[in-house]
């Protein structure tokens, strides 16, 4: 497969799911995800070849022009899409599906100094919020959603959606109908308790206030 159709599919995936994208010419000339990948395919590709210093010089120059920092070691899929970009960072022993989806903010990160995977792995099609942080050498399997802000140091299941800090599971994805199976949420289920015991104690105190009202309306009479 040539490298001019994979950076047309770059284009196309943008094309997907950037509803800002106008055409071509514009994902190609201004979008900064877009520039970082192709900045990556070179400084990876000498970086696979052993050469000294140049990927990283590539990639210390993309993340000052596009603000986004991707180790040339980092292993990136087909159609990979960042949107925005901003503060996307994604260490050295990183592996990336295809159709992948990254907001800005985002940090793949590791957890340890040993020459070691301590980076995740995301499989096809994951999206990863705005600002959440994958951290370690964990997987993300395919389909996954993290949403925005959250943190995640533990294994996520394919068709998972992951919020929270630390992130937690609440809902999964049926592939077989396309339904939303949602998860009992523990805290989300306190708050709803603590919000009903709120709305009572606030009835019982407007009935208590009626009544003294007709007392002392009584008392007056």
């Amino acid at each position: 497969m040539s490298l001019l159709f994979d950076i047309r599919e770059d284009i196309q995936a943008a094309m997907d799911r950037d509803p800002a994208a106008r055409n071509p010419a514009e994902v190609a000339l201004f979008y900064p995800g877009f520039h970082a990948r192709l900045a990556h395919r070179l400084a990876n590709g000498l970086h696979r070849r052993g050469v000294p210093l140049l990927p990283r010089g590539i990639m210390h120059f993309a993340r000052f022009v596009t603000g986004i920092e991707i180790h040339p070691g980092a292993t990136i899929g087909r159609r990979f899409f960042i949107d925005h970009g901003m503060g996307v960072v994604i260490g050295e022993t990183a592996e990336i599906g295809d159709d992948v989806m990254l907001y800005q903010g985002v940090t793949l990160g590791g957890t340890s100094t040993q020459r070691i995977k301590r980076h995740p792995t995301l499989r096809d099609r994951v999206v990863v919020g705005a600002g959440a942080k994958v951290i370690g050498g964990i997987e993300v399997g395919e389909n996954a959603r993290i949403g925005a802000g959250s943190v995640v140091v533990t294994n996520v299941p394919p068709n998972a959606t992951v919020v929270g800090v630390p992130g937690h599971i609440v809902a999964f994805h049926d592939d077989s109908n396309g339904a939303i199976q949602r998860l009992p949420d523990p805290e989300w289920e306190r708050l709803n308790e603590l919000d009903r015991k709120v709305q009572e104690l606030h009835q019982m105190v407007e009935h208590l206030d009626e009544h003294l009202g007709v007392i002392h309306a009584n008392h007056h009479d």
